[in-house]
């Protein structure tokens, strides 16, 4: 018997939830009554979200802080804290708004000035000429539009012109000698000209009072601002109680607020300061301002990916060693975890702006991997529609399908720091209308692609409605779904649990291709060619170039295998691009020296990024394979792999060599998938865990495999071995019991359970119900009775219902699903016995009237119904229900 399946089944699972608890300066009764309702939800940790505080670090948070950790303590929980007042990460508590400039944030960004044709002695005064201003740009959207109409926080009369040159007929002409202050003046020959400015300023970028994520000063000022006064009032429960700090999308700052498509090579400013000017100095050498040009240039050629990668590489370095390394430092030396995520979305990770440039240096100081899925990103078959999110922003389906998830759990596995943890922030700002059921999809779209902590957005205590990213998961006692989010907490708690046992077997690694970004914009992102893989029931990890560097943690077998920190490949894949830095190209080349199979993804690099060479000769010879043709390749190499029988493109498997050998086989298309399911071990026997219903099942061996059916949103896992535990054995329908006389009643979340005076009503009336009461949130009732000759097995079906079901057998409950359809067995006795159903809707239909102004603009008019929307059937059973 499988011993972790062993401990679930008799409640003894791990906690790995620990939501967002978003404080507002409330009183004390809400402060408690709000930690008793995340306890009460089967959350035993809380991240204490502090950016609505009024007085973060202040007494009135001091005050407030003790109260939650009272609770914390009382309950046994653990409580993670945001580390700043002001969203992203990097405010610190305001603590730059009056401190020395050299420690605030530095852009770097070249401008162009077209001169007269004629000829003769020049004065340019180029403040007045607008040459000392970052490029500008129109606001794109309702937010960008906020953002841009805030006065900038600080003004700074520190601008300094790096260079200055005159462009002319092909010459070029250094003018930085011929300024005085920021007045240009020269001789110039007739003809068509341009200057070309490279000015550092710190009058650039939309948080200009944060701190410069570069410098490893600036980033202490945070540490003393936050952390600091965190450990002076509560050393004590540091490593106890308080388990850590939560860094909440930390940003290097330039550019426009969130414009995913930043590349180099367009116009924008860029992240400077000191210790980066004395990186990249020394990295570039002589004649370095000169070459800093080409950071604007998006030519592929040697001279231009040179200059790229080697400002990224100093980035992303002091940026690893300087933010993400020294506050993970200080939190171990504190005795807590350091944990967060950066922005992600449609492949930002690898740039600059609202991300830090390069995901896994970022966090390589955290203690898990993070990640967050937000409103409009991962839908149910979203890998390509909808294009354009609710926000209007554009939407890559397949980063999110492919991508999101396996930047987590692939650093989770590879760095010996984060020991498998990866966390996802999850389910914030998809709206009221989210309830359930999609929380259910999601949180089984990460488990089964090694997801294993969640951090679900969120719990407030301000009133509701609180409009702020909703849903909220309690509001008050508002939420009728509140118990139902319990228990998907627990059914998260237990799968996640589960996949924790044991290392997970993924045969394929694919090369991050951030640096090949950084050179070339056109470069494959990694989740391209995973799409192929995981398509097919191929897994995958996505290894950046400084781990397989790494030669302690990267280690070539003589079976043509190579492993990064204990996880072993069979296959290395390259996304296509024109040029590998020299890391990649290097280490790459000691894998196919040793055999071990590479394969380039439709392209493949023509030189090596740093110095322009051709690639090594073993990588060199390696082969060119197109997209279509990937798995397929992979495939012919022998490598054990699931097969599917018939084949399906939605069923997702997560192998798990836990204490004994398991699988976690999610569903995700719309319809149900029988078939059978063959892995390496599955020729021994087998059993099925329902972790949702805790219980296990019988598992049908053929000789093609174990024979399954998997419904959407209801997941199983195939265990080797045997149960201990008694099998549970679905009932066979057999004489259908009429059900007639139904009467509804309704009440709201919060008045629950005292319901309206039942009416009489004929089932489905879902939809109907909605079209009668357009604005009703809440539960809706439904009750009936009906006659057995004797006791004995009955089945209950719900097809569908709007949207989470508890059912009543004479007065007791059998119990909460979430997923339909939905199936009771159930034990009737003899004579009359009564039937209860409650449905618990989402809160979409109660709020929609009262969003204003843009977020009435962005929802949708609520389109679904209330209640029982399918058809239901009472059958008399045969088999053995638990």
């Amino acid at each position: 018997m499988n011993q972790t399946i062993q401990a679930l089944l008799n409640n003894q699972e791990d906690n790995h939830v620990l939501p967002f608890f978003w404080q507002h300066g409330e009183d004390e009764t809400t402060l408690r009554e709000m930690m008793g309702a995340i306890h009460g939800a089967g959350c035993r940790a809380v991240c204490v979200e502090s950016r609505p505080h009024p007085d973060f670090c202040g007494p009135k948070w001091w005050h407030d802080m003790d109260i939650i950790l009272e609770e914390a303590r009382s309950r046994d929980m653990k409580v993670w804290i945001l580390d700043d007042s002001h969203f992203p990460t990097g405010f610190a508590n305001g603590a730059l708004k009056d401190r020395p400039d050299s420690l605030c944030r530095q852009s770097i960004f070249l401008n162009t000035m077209s001169l007269p044709s004629a000829s003769g002695t020049m004065c340019v005064d180029l403040a007045a000429e607008g040459m000392l201003k970052p490029p500008a740009k129109k606001p794109a959207n309702m937010m960008e539009e906020r953002f841009f109409s805030i006065p900038p926080a600080r003004v700074f009369d520190d601008d300094r012109v790096v260079r200055i040159s005159l462009r002319q007929a092909d010459q070029e002409k250094d003018l930085t000698g011929s300024l005085s202050g920021y007045t240009l003046t020269f001789d110039k020959s007739a003809g068509d000209a341009e200057l070309r400015i490279l000015v550092a300023s710190r009058n650039a970028g939309y948080h200009r009072d944060y701190i410069n994520m570069t410098d490893r000063e600036s980033v202490r000022v945070l540490i003393d601002a936050v952390y600091e006064p965190h450990w002076q009032h509560y050393a004590k429960d540091f490593g106890h109680t308080i388990a850590g700090f939560f860094s909440d999308e930390p940003e290097l700052g330039n550019g426009f607020m969130y414009d995913k498509n930043n590349p180099l090579g367009i116009r924008q400013d860029l992240p400077w300061g000191r210790e980066l000017e004395e990186a990249v100095s020394k990295a570039l050498g002589n004649g370095w301002e000169k070459q800093l040009e080409r950071l604007w240039e998006s030519n592929v050629s040697p001279e231009t990916a040179r200059v790229h990668m080697a400002y990224m590489d100093c980035l992303t370095r002091l940026l690893r060693q300087n933010f993400s390394e020294q506050i993970g430092q200080w939190c171990r030396t504190h005795g807590v975890m350091y944990i967060g995520h950066v922005i992600e979305d449609d492949g930002h990770h690898c740039r600059t702006g609202s991300s830090l440039g390069h995901y896994f240096r970022s966090l390589e100081g955290q203690d898990m991997a993070g990640i967050d899925d937000i409103g409009g990103q991962v839908y149910p078959c979203g890998e390509d529609e909808p294009t354009i999110q609710f926000q209007g922003f554009p939407r890559d389906g397949t980063f999110y399908h492919y991508g999101l998830a396996c930047l987590a759990r692939s650093a989770a596995a590879l760095e010996p720091r984060k020991a498998g943890r990866a966390m996802c922030e999850i389910f914030g700002n998809y709206g009221w209308e989210e309830g359930v059921r999609l929380e259910k999809y999601l949180a089984d779209h990460f488990l089964v692609r090694g997801i294993n902590y969640f951090v679900p957005h969120a719990f407030t205590g301000s009133a509701f409605p609180d409009p702020d990213c909703p849903p909220h998961f309690y509001a008050h006692g508002h939420n009728p779904q509140y118990r139902h989010f319990g228990r998907l907490m627990q059914y998260i708690n237990r799968v996640a649990t589960l996949t924790s046992s044991g290392r997970h077997q993924v045969p394929a690694a694919i090369l991050y291709h951030g640096e090949s970004e950084w050179c070339d914009r056109n470069a494959m992102p990694f989740e391209q060619p995973g799409r192929r893989l995981y398509d097919n029931q191929i897994d995958y990890h996505v290894i950046p170039a400084d781990f397989l560097a790494d030669t302690g943690r990267c280690l070539i077998s003589s079976d043509r295998t190579f492993s990064v920190n204990g996880q072993t490949y069979r296959v290395l894949i390259v996304p296509g691009c024109a040029c590998l830095c020299t890391s990649a190209a290097e280490n790459l080349n000691r894998l196919a020296e040793a055999n071990v199979p590479v394969f380039f993804a439709e392209q493949k690099p023509a030189f090596v990024s740093e110095t322009g060479a051709s690639l090594p000769p073993s990588l060199s010879a390696c082969p060119i394979v197109p997209l279509e043709k990937l798995a397929e390749e992979v495939r012919k190499l022998g490598i054990p792999l699931p097969v599917l029988s018939p084949e399906s493109q939605r069923i997702r498997i997560l192998d798990i060599a836990g204490d004994t050998p398991l699988a976690m086989i999610v569903n995700e298309d719309a319809v149900p998938w029988t078939g059978t399911v063959s892995l390496p071990w599955t020729g021994r026997p087998c059993f099925l865990y329902d972790a949702f219903e805790n219980r296990c099942l019988s598992a049908e061996q053929t000789p093609d495999g174990i024979q399954i059916t998997v419904e959407p949103l209801k997941p199983l896992f195939l265990v080797s071995g045997t149960s201990a535990a008694p099998l549970h054995y679905s009932p066979t329908p057999l004489h259908e019991i009429p059900l007639t006389g139904w009467t509804r009643s309704i009440c709201e979340g919060a008045a629950y359970p005292q319901f309206s005076i039942p009416e009489d009503t004929v089932v489905p009336d879902g939809m109907q119900l909605a079209k009668e009461k357009p604005d009703f949130s809440g539960f809706v009732r439904y009750e009936c009775s009906f006659l057995l000759p004797e006791s004995g097995s009955i089945l209950l079906e719900i097809d569908d219902a709007a949207e989470a079901v508890e059912v009543f057998l004479n007065s007791e409950s059998a119990g909460i699903q979430i997923s339909p359809p939905f199936r009771y067995d159930l034990m009737g006795h003899t004579g009359k016995n009564t039937l209860r159903i409650e449905v618990a809707t989402t809160l979409e239909r109660e709020c929609y009237p009262m969003l204003e102004g843009h977020r009435k603009l962005l929802a949708k008019t609520p389109a679904c119904g209330s209640g029982i929307t399918g058809s239901v059937r009472l059958h008399t059973a045969t088999g053995i229900p638990r």
